[in-house]
């Protein structure tokens, strides 16, 4: 019993220490490289920020430098204009944001109903295919802000029956109608990307038409301009400020209202950095989605 206890107290055997002793560790060739990589990345992150703050200050200089800056800072960065301001632009920004992801919804229901008309087969659909055709052709063709004026200014005039005449309703009309024709091309692009076999495979294994495109088309192409998509609506960000043509008060039309009591221009400079606050997350939400989908060269800030 004796010599028992003594051997269960004795050292493992060569097998079951080997498996701490094995534990893979880096070489010192390793380690060397990833200590030259730290230091190359720090070198490069010091000598970014360095000349970024190079290049800033001397713009900088140049503009406080100029001889008319005095007035410049006096009608466009007026502190005490710009607290005034800010209220009446921020609640006109509120309502950019809500036409904003009311349109982009039906941009995107409207696009892809587009898209899957232009990618029908068969003499059938060909009345389909010609009048989507036809709609992505002119609204691609008009720009933006005479759609707007067309129908913010011509639509109430007609007194269509169970519409409203607002300049609201007419304005989100206009821009729906027209970013749904650039929607189209890009949801169609990804629908054609997808190759033949996959609708093939699908088809052999009994889908019908209708859900081969739902089931195995769609979520692929999707998924593949889901980074153009983002694209379209950071630009629908910014277009939606073209309602105030039509009398929307929204942030650039209630800068223009702060700016008419006493022309100092600051209002303006609110409302773009407001939208600028917006537009920049969106714009790196896009490129890391980007990334994610293999777009290997998006979003290269560093």
């Amino acid at each position: 019993m004796s010599h028992l206890l003594s051997g269960a107290g004795r050292s493992a055997g060569p097998g079951e220490g080997g498996a701490a002793s094995d534990a893979w560790r880096p070489s010192p060739i390793q380690l060397e490289r990833d200590l030259y990589r730290r230091a190359r990345s720090r070198r490069s992150l010091a000598v970014a920020a360095l000349s970024t703050l190079v290049v800033l200050g001397v713009l900088f200089g140049a503009v406080v430098t100029s001889p008319g800056w005095s007035r410049v800072r006096e009608t466009f960065f007026n502190w005490e204009k710009a607290v005034s301001a800010l209220p009446a632009v921020a609640a006109g920004l509120w309502l950019n944001i809500r036409v904003m992801l009311v349109c982009g919804v039906l941009i995107a229901l409207l696009g892809l109903t587009l898209a899957v008309l232009r990618t029908l087969r068969g003499p059938v659909a060909f009345p389909l295919r010609l009048l989507a055709t036809a709609y992505v052709d002119l609204f691609r063709g008009l720009p933006l802000l005479l759609v707007l004026f067309l129908l913010g200014f011509g639509a109430p005039a007609l007194r269509l029956s169970g519409l409203p005449n607002s300049a609201l309703f007419w304005g989100c009309a206009a821009l729906v109608l027209s970013y749904a024709a650039y929607v189209a091309e890009v949801f169609r692009a990804g629908i054609e990307s997808i190759h033949p076999s996959q609708r093939a495979a699908a088809r052999s294994l009994g889908l019908s038409y209708r859900q081969t495109l739902r089931h195995v088309v769609l979520p692929q192409a999707v998924r593949r301009v889901m980074p153009p998509l983002m694209n379209d609506l950071v630009s629908l960000q910014k277009d939606s400020g073209l309602i105030a043509v039509l009398g929307v008060i929204d942030a650039i039309r209630a800068a223009q209202i702060e700016t008419a009591t006493d022309f100092n221009f600051t209002p303006y400079v609110v409302a773009g950095a407001l939208f600028v606050c917006l537009t920049i997350p969106m714009a790196r939400l896009t490129d890391w989605v980007a990334r994610r989908q293999g777009f290997h060269g998006a979003g290269g800030v560093v």
